[in-house]
């Protein structure tokens, strides 16, 4: 109940208080017992209250039979979350992702004054076919919307898949940023790549998916990949509309897990990631957990281990996850030991870009370098020139 509140903040409401019940079953047409519906009904009269949110998914009968009973506008958990995506949504495929949830998630659900508002929307001469009603005409007119954006989207994904499969085939190490909505993934991301990307102490903060280049240790070149944050009972909508933004994450050769250390809920949170991560067929990729917000958490105890705990708003919390990437990447790579003639110097800049190069010793009796570091399967064909120890 206090993330609901923390999402309907982040929509711009103001709430004023929250009900509870238990109940052995869920009633099928008010969710909740009638009795608790008059308690409500009174609180709406007496605070001036517009909107009710519910934290449990409402059926279309159950939401009719609510806002006739409180005779004020009816939202549940989905129906906010899709709000704050749309809020949330700055690119035009990110927008196109959330009309196609907002719409799947209308459909069923157009009745009454919804198919009236609707096809005000839609309105005009030769919209409506001979012997329709109006509730067929708004459901034909969003079916075929909804086919317009999937084709409009399927487009776009080829766009992306492109782009995807040339960083595939890139030699540059992919790591990408997943965790609970809020858990501080911008900020990480800001930190490392020294890019502005939107961040803010708000569930959602970041929907579109965002790619940056940047130098993880001298010339070792990584890219960093920053997308939606997941939440509790992430609605199974979103989760197929956003499937080629989130894929983003699923082409990473490591993730970084970012959890909230102060939020006493964080055990909840890791669970919830876990399990949309094995939704999304992501469970074989090296995750590296990351705590953050070290300097709020109280009590602290962290529940995945090994693990790194950090505070990423100081430069200290930065330089550790740096070094804390490089390590985790080592055990992903080869070692090796390897000799360069003078002669072939210009190789050395370009195994700096690919691998992580721990020594470079310069050998003037026999005019060699000497170099020592860790390197990636893929990339190893660039030291099978030379003797490799």
């Amino acid at each position: 109940m206090s993330e609901l509140a923390s999402l309907a903040k982040t929509a711009g409401a103001l709430v004023v208080d929250e009900f509870t019940q238990k109940k052995e079953r869920l009633d099928g047409k008010y969710v909740v017992g009638v009795g608790k519906l008059e308690d409500i009904k009174l609180m709406i009269e007496s605070d001036d209250i517009d909107t009710v949110i519910f934290n449990d998914k409402l059926t279309p009968r159950q939401n009719v039979n609510l806002e006739s009973f409180l005779g004020i506008k009816v939202i549940d958990r989905m129906q906010l979350i899709l709000d704050i995506f749309a809020l949330r949504a700055r690119s035009h495929v990110g927008m196109l992702q959330v009309e196609l949830a907002q719409l799947k998630y209308l459909l069923p659900r157009l009745s009454g004054s919804k198919g009236l508002e609707l096809s005000r929307q839609a309105g005009g001469i030769g919209a409506r076919g001979a012997g329709e009603s109006q509730l067929e005409t708004d459901r034909r007119h969003i079916r075929h919307r909804l086919s317009i954006i999937e084709s409009q989207l399927k487009k776009a994904e080829k766009v992306q898949e492109n782009s995807r499969q040339k960083r595939q085939d890139a030699s540059v190490i992919k790591i990408g940023l997943i965790g609970y909505t809020n858990a501080g993934k911008s900020s990480i991301f800001n930190a490392l790549t020294q890019k502005i990307q939107y961040e803010k102490d708000e569930l959602f903060a970041t929907l579109d998916a965002t790619t940056k280049e940047f130098s993880l240790k001298d010339e070792f070149m990584v890219t960093l990949t920053d997308t939606v944050g997941f939440i509790q009972d992430l609605p199974t909508e979103l989760v197929q509309a956003f499937k080629s933004t989130l894929s983003e994450s699923q082409n990473v050769d490591l993730l970084l897990h970012v959890i909230d250390a102060s939020d006493p809920a964080h055990t909840i949170h890791e669970d919830v990631v876990s399990g949309i991560m094995k939704e999304l067929g992501m469970s074989d990729i090296p995750v590296l957990p990351v705590y953050n917000k070290l300097d709020l958490a109280e009590n602290f105890a962290p529940t995945v281990l090994p693990n790194i705990q950090i505070s990423i708003k100081n430069e200290t919390g930065v330089a550790v996850l740096r070094q804390a990437i490089i390590d985790k990447i080592k055990t992903l790579f080869v070692s090796f030991d390897m000799t360069i003639p003078y002669s072939e110097a210009y190789r050395i800049p370009m195994l700096k870009k690919v691998a992580i190069i721990e020594s470079i010793i310069a050998q003037d009796e026999d005019e060699i370098y000497q170099l020592s570091g860790y390197i990636s399967e893929k990339e190893k064909w660039r030291i099978t020139k030379n003797e490799l120890y």
